[in-house]
C-alpha cells in the first residue's frame, strides 16, 4: 500500500508541476532592429502589375456594356467594338502604371554589426551616417528614420 501511495503522489506532483509551467511563445514578439546607413545606392523598382491585364478587363466591361445597348446584330456589333475600344482604353490606362518607380537600395550597419541591404521606393529624407531603423522583414522591410 505503501509504494502506491508514493506512486500516486508522485504523478500527482507532477501533474501539478507541468499544469504550473507556461509554454514559451513567439507570437507578439517583436525585434526592434537599429543601425546606421551606411550607402545609399539609387535604383528602379519594378512594378508587380501583370501585363495585359488592363487590356483584358477593359474589352470584358466594354463587351458587357455594348451589351446593353440594341438588339440583334445591332447588340452585336455593339459588343465588339465596346469590347475593342474598352480593351484599348485598359491597356492605355495600365501603361501608366507599368513604369518604374524610383529606388533606393540603402545598406545599414546594424548594432550587434551585421551589413543588411534593403530596396525601397526612394525616400528623399533618409542620408548616410543617419540613424535608423528596419521595420518588417523580408519584400516588405523598410528603413525609416529615428526620432
Amino acid at each position: 500500500m505503501k509504494k502506491y501511495i508514493s506512486l500516486f503522489s508522485s504523478m500527482l506532483l507532477s501533474l501539478m508541476l507541468t499544469a504550473c509551467a507556461t509554454p514559451a511563445t513567439q507570437v507578439g514578439d517583436m525585434e526592434i532592429r537599429s543601425g546606421v546607413i551606411q550607402s545609399i545606392v539609387p535604383t528602379e523598382i519594378q512594378t508587380s502589375h501583370h501585363q495585359g491585364v488592363g487590356a483584358i478587363l477593359g474589352a470584358l466591361g466594354g463587351a458587357a456594356l455594348g451589351s446593353l445597348i440594341g438588339q440583334g446584330t445591332g447588340r452585336d456589333v455593339a459588343m465588339v467594338a465596346g469590347a475593342i475600344g474598352g480593351g484599348y482604353l485598359g491597356n492605355t490606362e495600365q501603361k501608366k502604371y507599368d513604369q518604374p518607380l524610383a529606388g533606393q537600395q540603402i545598406m545599414v550597419r546594424m548594432n550587434n554589426g551585421v551589413l543588411v541591404s534593403v530596396t525601397q521606393v526612394a525616400n528623399p529624407n533618409l542620408r548616410t551616417g543617419m540613424k535608423v531603423y528596419i521595420e518588417g522583414t523580408g519584400t516588405d522591410a523598410r528603413v525609416v528614420q529615428q526620432y
